[in-house]
């Protein structure tokens, strides 16, 4: 079993790679194999809503997220960490899984999904929301832990003094991993929730006149 852990630092080593770290050391622990790619410090840019990822499967960029996409596809759960920039994640981050996630195509269902977050002081609450909506459109439960996925420190070190961090990563890292093996086990023996056929409606009234 696999989890792809992305790390959306442009830092080598930093504070959000110690949070990342300690997630793949404990789930090794948890027998669970983790793959960790940093596209922080790459050159992503954003979508260009061009559409050629379905005629090709694939997005016209080719970089880091397609290198990306057979990770994701293979992994049974994925991991996303980043700094925060103004109570948000990284940009280079967001441009990566917004391509990641609308250029694939293959069903992301019941894979697992957690997000981590580091940073100074403030903006992590809102951070950790903005990267889980990446699971929630896709049918991805999430993993929790004892406390919202944060980690705090600034300087390079830094998160190696928040024990209650540090613990939040490993209780995270084996609630993930216990989500793995159990939908696993789920899966063989009673398979995936059906599916319907998606009903895509526009919020968009035309003429619509409104009287008591």
């Amino acid at each position: 079993m696999k989890v792809l852990i992305i790390n959306g630092s442009p830092r080598i080593g930093g504070n959000t790679s110690i949070a990342v770290d300690e997630i793949a050391k404990t789930l090794r622990e948890e027998g669970i194999e983790p793959e960790v790619v940093q596209i922080g410090n790459q050159n992503i840019r954003g979508c260009i809503a061009c559409g050629t990822c379905e005629e090709k499967g694939k997005c016209v960029f080719d970089d880091a997220v397609n290198e990306l996409a057979p990770k994701f596809e293979e992994a049974d759960g994925l991991i996303v960490a980043s700094p925060v920039y103004y109570a948000s994640a990284n940009a280079t981050l967001i441009a990566c899984l917004d391509r990641l996630f609308y250029s694939t195509s293959f069903d992301k269902s019941m894979k697992v999904g957690a997000s981590v977050v580091v940073c100074r002081r403030g903006g992590a609450s809102a951070t950790f929301d903005e990267l889980n909506k990446y699971f929630t459109i896709a049918n991805m439960p999430i993993a929790s832990s004892q406390y919202w996925n944060s980690v705090h420190g600034s300087a390079k070190g830094e998160a190696l003094k928040d024990e209650e961090g540090l613990q939040t990563m490993r209780v995270l890292a084996r609630n993930t991993a216990f989500l793995v093996k159990s939908i696993a086990l789920g899966r063989q023996q009673y398979g995936l929730p059906q599916k319907e056929q998606h009903a895509w409606t526009n919020f968009i009234s035309v003429g619509v006149t409104i009287s008591d």
